[in-house]
């Protein structure tokens, strides 16, 4: 029996065909998977922003500078951030609960620092012991230098936020920090101020860590509460601030 002999411009056009469809498919996937790529490009730049507290953009931890003092707020070095704080409970609990002070302290810190390296200066021949190394204490003058002029930026800028309050340009502002400070006045009367400042440095050690670490449930909470908080500022807007005359009539052009 004759073998069947494949025609050969039939099996060429198949390969034609199959090419041609070929690149088709691939052309398709190619755009089909483009336009996903477009919508979820597209979606992606259509998400929602979500509210942050005080509306930061930035982590925390860049709030705070990123740096040393970050890390040690944020409690990043444990040993360091728990050093700090035992310090400052030590420094509170010896002032305040045995009511020391502060010129008493020092003076007996330098009484007994001077005695004993003085004793040690003396008698280190007779107890065959080397005579101490007493280092030379220079303070250098930069690290004063940069608090005291980031130090004056402040000031210089609470000034001018009390400057343009006192202007009256912002009575929002004004209420604000009228409440602020009377609040503030009525802490200082439940305690003095190393106590106060006591307070403030152990809130500044644990309140902006537990933040960090919980800010997905606090940001939502904090969201409700700024828009209900907003919602009153308009009632009270509307029934008492916008009766206050904001300032004198302006006389009639005739």
């Amino acid at each position: 029996m004759a073998e069947h002999k494949e025609n050969p411009v039939e099996s060429i056009m198949e390969k034609i065909s199959e090419k041609i469809h070929g690149d088709d498919h691939d052309s398709s996937s190619s755009s089909d998977s483009d336009s996903e790529t477009q919508k979820s490009a597209s979606s992606s730049s259509v998400k929602p922003k979500v509210f942050r507290l005080f509306g930061r953009e930035r982590p925390v931890h860049h709030v705070f500078g990123g740096g040393k003092p970050a890390d040690v707020l944020l409690w990043r070095n444990k040993k360091i951030s728990a050093g700090v704080l035992g310090g400052a409970t030590a420094v509170w609990a010896l002032f305040e609960l045995v009511e020391y002070h502060l010129l008493t302290l020092v003076c007996h810190i330098l009484i007994l620092s001077l005695a004993v390296l003085f004793m040690w200066s003396n008698a280190h021949s007779f107890i065959n012991k080397a005579q101490p190394r007493i280092p030379e204490v220079h303070l250098p003058e930069e690290p004063f230098l940069q608090f005291a002029s980031a130090l004056t930026v402040e000031i210089n800028r609470a000034l001018a936020i009390l400057h343009s309050i006192a202007s009256g340009r912002d009575l929002k502002k004004f209420l604000i920090v009228i409440a602020a400070l009377w609040v503030l006045s009525i802490v200082g009367s439940w305690c003095n101020f190393l106590t106060l400042f006591y307070i403030s440095f152990v809130l500044l050690h644990t309140v902006p860590v537990l933040y960090d670490k919980y800010e997905d449930k606090i940001d939502p909470l904090a969201e409700k509460a700024t828009i209900e908080i907003k919602k009153q500022y308009a009632v009270f807007d509307g029934k008492v601030l916008s009766k206050i005359p904001k300032g004198p009539l302006k006389a009639k052009r005739v």
